[in-house]
């Protein structure tokens, strides 16, 4: 009679110290997650303070710069009035050259990685270089183009910048075209398949117009990543003070005429500096809100 109230006791105490172990466990876990979370947010709020601060102080001197002679009048030498209408549509030139050379290009090896090389050793060895090359430093890219074009050719042309940020437009495409092309789903290239569709059909007519906003996208990001490069544009297209739209020659481009106005001592070109600075911040920032809406519509279509 008296080994069943001994063995009840024991389970109670033994469900007792259980019960004491999960509460020290999760109460352990409860200062765990209190701590990373609170590092988390610290870092958060870190790295927000310092882009804020730029975006006010860019925002702030920008505008205080900012008036119709930005758009109409070319960079000025030091000391008198001027604009940014060279270097804006040097920018323009350089950066829609680039995306016609390495859109293309990326957008090709792309689709040979998604469709041709899924799992084979040669697809991983280039997805594996072509990382690399998505976190070279740019100015290593624009003295690769020096070395290579300009010192062979002998003088500075936009044709060298373009290829320059080409050479950084390319991996960003590559991988983009390459994840869009994975997500779309088997079944559509199958039952292109199973109607005796070629596949390079299947792949122009069926999977780009699936993962055509996920692609556009990318390019839209490549585009706005190019905008403000200045390193490897000082080593191919460097600078023009003048209008020219000759490829073959120098020419102005926004970044790099910012850079040089801003290490100035003259005050109009430190102001000339804030709007350019300005205008290149907003052009990136309208680029990232239509790369988000284009893929927010296409997200709310497919579902």
């Amino acid at each position: 009679m008296s080994a069943q109230p001994d063995r009840d006791e024991a389970h109670r105490i033994e469900a007792e110290k259980r019960a004491a172990v999960a509460d020290r466990l999760y109460f352990r876990r409860r200062i765990f997650n209190a701590v990373g979370l609170t590092f988390a947010l610290l870092s958060t709020g870190f790295g927000l303070f310092w882009l804020a601060w730029i975006l006010i102080t860019t925002f702030w001197n920008g505008f205080a710069a900012f008036n119709g002679k930005l758009f109409t009048m070319m960079t000025p030498p030091p000391g008198d009035e001027g604009g940014l209408l060279n270097a804006f549509a040097g920018s323009a030139i350089i950066c829609l050259l680039a995306i016609l050379i390495g859109a293309p290009i990326g957008i090709a090896a792309g689709t040979f990685l998604a469709e041709y090389a899924k799992k084979s050793r040669l697809g991983e060895a280039i997805r594996f270089f072509n990382d690399i090359l998505l976190s070279a430093p740019s100015i290593v890219l624009g003295m690769f183009v020096y070395t290579v074009v300009v010192k062979q050719v002998g003088h500075y042309s936009a044709l060298s910048g373009s290829l320059a940020l080409a050479l950084i437009v390319l991996p960003v495409v590559v991988r983009t075209t390459d994840e869009m092309l994975k997500l779309v789903p088997s079944a559509m290239r199958e039952a292109g398949l199973s109607l005796g569709v070629p596949q390079w059909k299947v792949t122009m007519q069926v999977l780009y117009r699936a993962a055509l906003p996920g692609i556009v996208t990318g390019v839209l990001l490549a585009l706005a990543r190019i905008s403000g490069e200045t390193a490897p544009l000082l080593f191919t297209a460097f600078d023009n003070q003048f209008w020219s739209t000759n490829i073959g020659q120098p020419m102005a481009s926004a970044p790099v005429v910012i850079y040089k106005f801003a290490m100035s001592a003259d005050a109009g070109w430190k102001s000339l500096a804030w709007a350019g600075a300005l205008i290149v911040t907003l052009f990136v920032l309208a680029l990232s809100l239509i790369s988000r809406a284009i893929l927010l519509r296409n997200k709310v279509s497919n579902d």
